[in-house]
């Protein structure tokens, strides 16, 4: 049963004086968009008769067959709570429908909503704790962000050495505000680095989560005069920002079903099967986790990302890591993915592939219980570890390779996404960088 009703959603509105209603979605790579309407118009809105110019949004449809109506997830209600106390404003977020009253293929949440459906057929929900980390810059003169900061913190450091603890102290209020359980946040491994955690839910209330998370980041820290980026890796020489995924699946019930005493590392066999769909789609699914060229600037030796498709349960150098929490708390951790990923797809490649595990009934290898980055290029291929994608074009050829993956973005997003990727690399490779001025212009 929803949260909320139409009826619920009205006496809110009118009840705390809320003026204007955001009606949010996300484009094919996850960018939040969004149409506002006056309470006026909400009754319209929840009807779902509110439409837009799908032609101008990135991956969605041609000019040619433009229109796009938006359907409210009541379920989503949420009143900003750093606009004015007087005329509020709120948040819905929707799914997108063809005229004919059709699911878009080309929506994100409709691509997530499927493969749910896809596990709950097979008796599981799949829950999801993401871990996200983000940089917090000055901006220069006119509101530009820079990748300036005055701090030099690291790991869990605290002021007057973390500049940014007042800042992240009123992210977590704010988040808390709005309805999210907070884990836990702190300072991160690079200087002006911060990550905040919130409690697992169910993979579509998650997906949501991050969305808003990080708006409501984004927005405090405007408000403190800084700017946050999500990007993974915005400066040379320090660990870049990672989004781990951590999943479980519950039965009905709510049992957690990785979780088994009987074994050694407390791992069920459909665990080890989940965990073995994983490492097969890994490559196929770099290209949604880590969706740009700047993605694979943080996976390499060095920045704790992994670049090695493996897994243990004992140390993190490797791709999944299994915590040390059991019954309940049973997950998988995937550690490559980062906070440029669209949540929506990532989450649905990686259920898509772990029940491609559990259908197949893949064998997971054995737990690799060194670090993996001082094994010699001879015992990784002894142990048949392979690596990640060096770059974005590797990781578009491999997803093509990838029918599972594939099948998941269906053949709409597949073709935008592949397309708009490539023009990406291709418009990177032709870019003549700053290192390479310096390194070659006095010389040749």
């Amino acid at each position: 049963m929803g949260r909320y009703s139409k009826e619920d959603i009205f006496r809110m509105v009118e009840e705390e004086d809320v003026e204007f209603i955001r009606l949010q979605f996300t484009d094919i790579f996850g960018v939040l968009k969004n149409i506002a309407i006056t309470s006026s118009q909400l009754e319209r809105a929840l009807d779902n008769r509110c439409m837009f110019d799908g032609s101008s949004v990135e991956g969605f449809v041609r000019i040619e067959e433009s229109d796009m109506y938006l359907y409210p997830d009541y379920d989503t209600f949420e009143i900003f709570p750093w606009r004015p106390q007087q005329g509020k404003v709120a948040r819905l977020i929707c799914d997108i429908y063809t005229p004919d009253g059709k699911p878009f293929e080309g929506d994100p949440r409709y691509a997530l909503k499927k493969v749910i459906k896809k596990a709950s057929d097979m008796g599981y929900i799949f829950e999801v704790g993401p871990e996200c980390e983000f940089f917090l810059f000055h901006t220069d003169d006119n509101g530009y962000p820079t990748t300036t900061s005055h701090e030099k913190a690291g790991y869990f450091d605290l002021g007057p050495a973390d500049l940014g603890e007042n800042v992240r102290r009123d992210m977590v209020l704010t988040l808390e505000d709005m309805g999210f359980e907070i884990e836990a946040s702190h300072h991160e491994a690079a200087p002006a680095q911060h990550e905040i955690d919130f409690k697992y839910d169910e993979a579509l209330i998650t997906a949501d989560n991050i969305i808003t998370f990080k708006l409501a980041v984004k927005t405090i820290a405007k408000r403190h005069g800084l700017y946050a980026t999500f990007m993974p890796k915005p400066k040379y020489g320090v660990n870049g920002s990672g989004m781990h995924i951590n999943m479980s699946l519950a039965a009905k019930d709510g049992k957690n079903i990785f979780t088994d005493t009987s074994d050694a590392h407390g791992l069920s066999k459909e665990a080890y099967h989940f965990i073995a769909g994983v490492m097969e789609h890994a490559k196929g699914m770099s290209a949604i986790t880590n969706p740009l060229v700047n993605s694979y600037k943080r996976l390499i030796p060095g920045y704790e990302a992994p670049v090695h498709i493996a897994w243990s349960a004992t140390n993190r150098s490797p791709l999944i890591r299994i915590p040390a929490s059991r019954g309940n708390g049973t997950r998988i951790e995937l550690r490559n993915p980062d906070p440029s990923a669209n949540p929506y797809l990532a989450i649905a490649a990686c259920l898509a592939a772990g029940l491609d595990g559990i259908e197949r009934k893949l064998e997971a290898p054995a737990s690799i219980d060194r670090n993996i980055f001082e094994m010699t290029d001879e015992e990784r291929s002894e142990k048949k570890i392979e690596r990640l994608p060096d770059n974005l074009y590797d990781a578009i050829e491999a997803l093509k390779q990838d029918q599972v993956i594939c099948d998941v973005l269906g053949p709409h997003i597949l073709a935008k996404y592949t397309e708009a990727k490539l023009q990406e690399w291709d418009e990177y490779r032709a870019s003549v960088s700053q290192w390479e001025v310096e390194e070659y212009l006095y010389k040749f």
